[in-house]
């Protein structure tokens, strides 16, 4: 599968590739965690889901002052969450890529699993098995 992955069918079984955690990645990693753990980056990264945008737009949408948006936004392009389009006097804004939505999408499923009380098995944390 290329860059050290595992097959879907070697790695979880959903069908995203597993690649390994390594000391080499590990900060590269923790640092792109680290920016979806401010709830400013995500509202944008939300909005963003939903499609491209300029910079202008973009932080009445989030409700953000332009300065603290830019702002946001030049941290998650430097991560490489999102990318900056110059289209005339305007920069039009877009996730990097499917990997951006997917974690915005697991992060989001998780705490939805949390907030419910349930496993990927569908069972309760802490009910007994079924019989």
């Amino acid at each position: 599968m290329g860059h050290g992955a595992i097959t879907p069918d070697e790695g979880t079984g959903n069908g995203s590739p597993r690649t390994r955690l390594t000391a080499q990645n590990a900060p590269k990693v923790a640092e792109t965690l680290q920016a979806l753990a401010t709830p400013s980056r995500l509202l944008i990264l939300a909005r963003l889901r939903d499609g491209p945008c300029a910079a202008t737009e973009l932080a009445g949408e989030v409700g953000m002052q332009q300065s603290a948006c830019s702002h946001q936004l030049r941290v998650l392009r430097t991560l490489g969450l999102v990318t900056g389009t110059r289209q005339g006097r305007s920069i039009i804004y877009a996730l990097h890529d499917n990997h951006v939505a997917e974690l915005l999408d697991q992060a989001l499923h998780h705490v939805e699993h949390l907030r419910l009380g349930i496993t990927d098995a569908g069972t309760q944390p802490d009910a007994p098995p079924p019989a």
